[in-house]
């Protein structure tokens, strides 16, 4: 059976359609709202045939029909056209790409947040990753007479605290100096590879602040550890139950069951080598809860590591206006981490 330019227009009229309206379209309103020049009987009848050719499905018992997998598939590859950004949406970039970035785990945030806003979908980013890191300087803070925050900054630019416990805080000279101490240590030994027996050595130094000294040692052990695993931020989880197809409490049971599987999103977002976006619809996906679900989904660059951006939504979603917005944050997040980038080798 060929696919027409009639058949593709049907086609195109009921995907722009269901996913304005979340209903089922049936000919006569095809008719009246697409001014196709043909009759509602000429469009039933190929109706009929996009049904048998897998493209659209009879939900229930409705006269209408909506986009199968298969449908929505056929739109992304070969029928999706680009779009603009809104005036509201190219501010809202400019405005994440214009704020005084210093670090990326406040980048990556912002950025899910932002994408989540404008798309009132689901979005998940994860970090940079495919080096080492290291914590590149450390400040000593007083909290109270019992409790100092550890201020640890990394090479990639991800500020964490700790707070440590002690008998009695030493003083705000005294704490610089454990500071510039621990600084001039970690310029000549990587702290978190060092054996429990050097450390212990390499504290010695410290005389009666030992023990602070090995509360940093820990921190930054732990920190390490954490920032070479994958670091995971998602805006907007709940917004899949803003929309209709998600009523049924089963089928939002098993989206937010999946969405807890932190590992398994990780590798799921992980799984495009390429630098082009790719966008995986409804049953493609493997976990059984993001079957009525498509990830949209992006890389970007921060140096030779590689992070993603996914946006996860009905298969009912707005794909030319996610594309849009995804490739164009992308394109700025490039940016900026480049700038950081560059202003790592300057200093």
């Amino acid at each position: 059976m060929i696919l027409n330019d009639r058949k593709i227009k049907i086609l195109e009229a009921i995907i722009n359609d269901y996913v304005a309206t979340a209903e089922p379209i049936g000919s006569r309103t095809i008719a009246k709202k697409y001014n196709l020049g043909i009759s509602s009987a000429t469009i039933r009848n190929e109706m009929s045939d996009l049904e048998e050719l897998g493209l659209i499905v009879q939900p229930h018992t409705s006269a209408g029909r909506v986009p199968s997998d298969k449908g929505y598939r056929l739109y992304v590859d070969r029928l999706m056209r680009s779009r603009e950004l809104t005036g509201d949406e190219a501010q809202a970039l400019k405005e994440l790409v214009d704020r005084n970035v210093e670090h990326i785990d406040y980048l990556m945030k912002q950025t899910a947040k932002v994408l989540s806003m404008l798309t009132n979908y689901t979005t998940v980013v994860t970090e940079p990753k495919g080096r080492e890191v290291h914590v590149k300087h450390i400040q000593l803070v007083p909290v109270d007479e019992h409790s100092v925050v550890c201020v640890l900054v990394t090479d990639t630019k991800v500020i964490k605290n700790h707070v440590l416990r002690c008998r009695n805080v030493p003083d705000f000279e005294q704490l610089n100096r454990i500071s510039l101490m621990f600084n001039m240590l970690m310029e000549k030994y990587d702290i978190a590879s060092v054996s429990e027996e050097e450390l212990d050595e390499m504290l010695e130094s410290f005389g009666p602040f030992k023990s602070i000294a090995g509360g940093i040692a820990r921190a930054v052990i732990k920190t390490v550890m954490e920032e070479q695993e994958v670091q995971f931020y998602a805006s907007g989880v709940n917004n899949i139950l803003e929309f209709p197809e998600f009523n049924d409490v089963e089928k939002a049971k098993g989206f937010l069951q999946a969405f807890e599987q932190k590992e398994m999103l990780i590798t799921l977002l992980g799984q495009n080598p390429s630098d082009k976006i790719q966008i995986v619809i409804g049953g493609e996906n493997k976990p059984e809860g993001l079957k009525d679900c498509s990830i949209v989904r992006a890389n970007y660059k921060y140096g030779n590591s590689t992070g993603t951006i996914g946006v996860i939504g009905p298969t009912r979603m707005n794909y030319s206006q996610t594309v849009s917005v995804l490739n164009a944050i992308v394109k700025n997040i490039n940016n900026v981490l480049k700038a950081l980038e560059d202003g790592d080798e300057g200093g």
